[in-house]
């Protein structure tokens, strides 16, 4: 039995917690891959406060974790599968069967990259199609490689593939990016970038890894096929709220709807994070939001002893 249990490990996750342990409140944090979350995909973090020279997601992720431990939190591995209500409960069901209590939840789980859904995408996840290129960068020296995706994310990444790839193909289904102007001048500067812009990938192609593309000019309408050695994958994200068993009030696309107080529309539920229906997806927001769920989940626990 804990007071409080958060569900996520990510900057919101942590932050919660922090403020939650530094208040001597009983807190558990859950995690299912990782301790950072989407940080940890994130090679240099630059607009977050007090790093003038800018600060990795890992170490970022390492120093919250550290500060959350040294204030008595607690964290656990386990995969979340669903979540139920008894009396004023929040009953934590994990999927090796452990089952938890707490009188208030803080769902922090984050979001994930979306799939392209194209022929061969599932066949070679793992043998050539990436979703994280501060991950697997470093397998493909002097190889050629594509990014698909317009975002700043796909832009990130793209960047930091030059590091290891020969050539990267930066690959968008519009005629402009999306992404922040640096990071457009940063790519349109870059000699290994090759920008194609309105077209698709239509399958991926190989034998035990992946071994071309198959892209689509949109304009032309012309099918091609790109030699290539790996492709990541950066076109959005999805909430990771597939778990979620009880009615939380959610938008078409799956976020979880909170008000000001990040409360959810259950009393006791918070919600905060890339999970929920925002403007902006930062880790300095997901961080500022975790602090307020958890100054209202102190305030909740108050009313309820």
């Amino acid at each position: 039995m804990f007071k409080t249990i958060i569900i996520g490990a990510g900057p919101s996750g942590l932050s919660a917690g922090i403020f939650l342990a530094r208040d001597k409140i009983p807190v558990l944090i859950i995690e299912k891959f990782a301790v950072g979350g989407n940080m940890l995909l994130t090679e240099k973090i630059e607009n977050y406060p007090g790093f003038p020279n800018g600060i990795t997601g890992y170490e970022l992720a390492k120093n919250m974790e550290e500060q959350f431990l040294k204030f008595g939190g607690k964290i656990k591995e386990g995969d979340v599968n669903g979540i139920e209500l008894k009396d004023n409960k929040k009953i934590v069901k994990i999927k090796n069967g452990e089952i938890l209590e707490c009188d208030v939840l803080i769902i922090a789980t984050g979001s994930s990259r979306k799939k392209l859904g194209v022929k061969g995408e599932e066949e070679f996840t793992g043998k050539g199609v990436s979703y994280c290129a501060i991950c697997d960068g470093p397998f493909y020296k002097e190889k050629e490689v594509a990014v698909v995706g317009g975002g700043d994310s796909a832009l990130e990444e793209a960047i930091h593939l030059t590091k290891f790839a020969k050539t990267v193909y930066l690959i968008h289904r519009r005629d402009n990016f999306r992404a922040k102007k640096y990071l457009q001048d940063e790519v349109m500067k870059n000699e290994k970038i090759k920008i194609l812009f309105s077209k698709t990938i239509k399958e991926i192609k190989g034998k035990e890894t992946v071994e071309k593309i198959v892209v689509e000019d949109l304009k032309q309408n012309k099918i091609e096929e790109l030699n290539i050695r790996g492709i990541f994958i950066s076109v959005g994200f999805k909430p990771n709220t597939d778990f979620l068993s009880i009615d939380i009030k959610k938008d078409e696309e799956g976020f979880i709807i909170v008000n000001e107080k990040m409360e959810t529309n259950i009393p006791g539920i918070f919600a905060c994070g890339d999970v929920i229906k925002k403007q902006l997806y930062q880790v300095i927001t997901a961080c500022s939001e975790g602090i307020i769920a958890g100054y209202f989940a102190e305030k909740y626990l108050d009313s309820i002893f």
